[in-house]
């Protein structure tokens, strides 16, 4: 594989006449050319040092090639001893798998030349792209079967469940956990699915690596999962999230913006991988449509969110039932009392709490709470009517949740 990754960037180099170098998404030297009329600075410290260096990795990051699917011309920089380059983002039905440079010569003043010449080496280019993609430890066939069987698992299938309980890094060291990793943001319609998954099941790789308390990881469409063993603390599972959230941006191509951690409960024994699975899902979906609960959630924390997925009906929810909620609704156009009275139950009725998150006086709190119960023609904080309009106002949210 690696003899035909330096012959194919050789064979390029060729037919351009030019110095080019191969680096992966870190910044680690893939392979490189052997010809070249002139290597600055940068190219000579880089071939020794086979990882591009902090500042040099600055400047390229400034000019935009973490997120580029086209070719990025990166301006010369004297400080840095770097001649002009052309970054050209190898990517595989979106999926990026790293980037090939071409320097400019001493003498030339910008990179027309070079984007002019590119389109004729393409077929190489996507040839490269295919190599690097299958070196890719996500992508191995090997990897894929196990990944699968671990998915059939969580979904209950027995032959996967007992497959996986006879794997070593599984045997005798329970008990588990599971995580559902959830990019609330990523979950579109218009994500390529072939590109989506192995984004996902790369960025649960490598997040995880160095991480004793994380034994396996998979990748769907639309998430990550995670098999954990249990521990009382949060320390690995913070670990992942940050270092998930920088390994998606940097294979999706785009902005992070929050990641979540949806942790089952523990439990014993690989059977009851695919309970734990729901658990780890819901919490994922939950805090995804209710903030509050925060990035590292666990399932026992979502409160009434942990019923709503087993009473969504086939047509989806119907939030039409509750008579007190919907009226409400119909008069609350200007979202002046809904917002008011989720705050209340949120916050143990604590009308100070709620007046000083909204910054607002006590006395608009109160008036308030005296318009919903002329409007429903009851006391919104009394036990059976509060538990009602909870539970449609947590039901509203969950019916936005992503579909994982």
């Amino acid at each position: 594989m690696q003899q035909d990754v330096e012959q194919i960037v050789e064979r390029v180099a060729l037919k351009l006449g030019r110095g080019l170098s191969l680096e992966d998404l870190d910044g680690v030297l893939l392979a490189y050319s052997s010809n070249q009329s002139h290597a600055d600075r940068v190219r000579v410290n880089f071939l020794l040092s086979k990882r591009v260096p902090s500042d040099v990795s600055a400047w390229q990051l400034a000019h935009g090639i973490s997120t580029a699917v086209r070719p990025v011309v990166v301006p010369a920089n004297d400080e840095l001893g770097m001649l002009g380059r052309v970054c050209v983002p190898l990517l595989v039905r979106g999926f990026r798998v790293g980037y090939l440079w071409v320097q400019l010569d001493l003498e030339e003043q910008s990179a027309t030349a070079i984007l002019a010449e590119l389109p004729g080496v393409r077929d190489e280019l996507d040839l490269l792209a295919g190599l690097l993609l299958d070196s890719n430890t996500a992508e191995s066939e090997f990897r894929r079967r196990r990944e699968q069987d671990f998915l059939s698992a969580c979904g209950g299938e027995s032959n996967a469940v007992a497959a996986v309980a006879g794997w070593k890094e599984i045997q005798g060291r329970g008990p588990w956990q599971l995580v559902t990793i959830l990019d609330p943001d990523g979950a579109r319609s218009d994500v390529d699915p072939i590109a989506a998954t192995l984004t996902h099941r790369s960025a649960a790789l490598q997040s995880t690596i160095g991480v004793n308390a994380a034994l396996f990881s998979a990748g769907t469409e639309t998430h990550s999962v995670v098999l954990f063993r249990e521990s009382g603390g949060r320390a690995d599972h913070a670990q992942v999230l940050v270092h998930y959230q920088l390994e998606l941006a940097k294979r999706a191509g785009r902005k992070v913006d929050r990641v979540i951690l949806g942790i089952s409960e523990p439990f014993q024994v690989i059977r009851q991988l695919s309970g734990a699975y729901r658990q780890s899902k819901v919490a994922a979906q939950a805090a995804a449509v209710d903030q509050p609960l925060g990035e590292l959630v666990e399932s026992r924390a979502v409160g009434v969110y942990q019923l709503f997925d087993r009473l969504v009906a086939p047509g989806g929810w119907d939030d039409t039932g509750s008579v007190h909620f919907r009226a409400l609704e119909d008069h609350d156009k200007n979202g002046e009392l809904l917002p008011v009275l989720e705050l209340l139950y949120d916050n143990d009725g604590s009308v100070q709490d709620v007046a000083a998150k909204l910054h607002l006086h006590r006395s608009s709190i109160y008036n308030r709470l005296g318009r919903i119960r002329q409007l429903i023609g009851a006391d919104p904080l009394s036990g059976a009517i509060r538990l009602e309009l909870h539970a449609a106002l947590k039901a509203r949210r969950w019916a936005g949740r992503p579909r994982i």
